[in-house]
């Protein structure tokens, strides 16, 4: 049986493993360090969301009111600083483009984020958003080490600076040569810690907008696990008694 135990934890191990490098494309995922406790952080990444995501990419499961009362927003404070599309402070989160719009602008029609994080994970979000690089070959002059081929503009480049892909020796086969680092040829406004940050609150609060019940979730949970052991504690009260006058 204990052979059989570490037949499974291994078993199981290997398929979390393949599950990892099956959404990351092969990649090495970064580590995001996105801690849902911090409502500063998920606050601020709304404000980025909003101001470099939403105008391509909708949140259609996530309604600004909720979002409001979430991260401990008013009102007034979401519908004047977060809201660019006219919509209801109850309504989703949707964007003013038009799918027609985004398949000529881009390719495709630019998805919707409210589950990314959910599907990809948090880790690929955040090493996704720092992996863009200039590539003169693409329809919108950018690619993505992580993402190949990708359609969209780094939406962070001033943040960033201007990044060049580092390639390695060719591949005798195929000719073609992989991408080993990036390197920024341009400096942008921010420091790597600086933009590091800004893409952690940006993953944290897409992590967020995939399950926002985690939030109430997470803080009832505390109160769970009290009542749970305050209930064991007095079901062993309870069994003493009982069999008290049997032993």
């Amino acid at each position: 049986m204990r052979a059989l135990h570490k037949l499974a934890t291994v078993a199981a191990g290997l398929l979390v493993s393949a599950s990892a490098f099956a959404a990351s494309g092969g990649a090495e995922l970064e580590q995001a360090g996105v801690a849902l406790s911090d409502r500063a952080s998920l606050q601020r990444g709304a404000q980025l969301y909003m101001n470099y995501c939403s105008g391509c990419h909708s949140l259609k499961y996530l309604r600004y009111s909720r979002m409001a009362e979430d991260l401990g927003l008013t009102e007034e404070e979401v519908m004047e600083n977060l809201n660019f599309t006219g919509a209801k402070f109850g309504e989703q989160i949707l964007v003013g483009m038009s799918r027609e719009n985004g398949e000529a602008w881009f390719g495709k029609a630019p998805p919707d984020l409210s589950l990314i994080s959910r599907v990809r994970g948090s880790d690929w979000v955040y090493t996704y958003l720092k992996s863009f690089y200039l590539d003169e070959s693409r329809p919108l002059g950018w690619n993505n080490k992580l993402y190949p081929n990708v359609s969209m503009p780094n939406p962070l480049w001033q943040q960033q600076g201007l990044v060049r892909a580092v390639h390695g020796a060719a591949d005798p086969a195929t000719g073609e040569s992989q991408i080993v680092d990036l390197k920024v040829m341009q400096a942008g406004t921010m420091t790597d810690a600086e933009f590091n940050q800004v893409v952690r609150d940006i993953t944290a609060f897409l992590e967020y907008a995939g399950e926002p019940a985690a939030l109430k979730r997470q803080s009832i949970g505390v109160w769970v696990v009290l009542f749970l052991a305050m209930f064991t504690f007095l079901a062993w009260l309870l069994k003493k008694e009982y069999w008290r006058d049997v032993h």
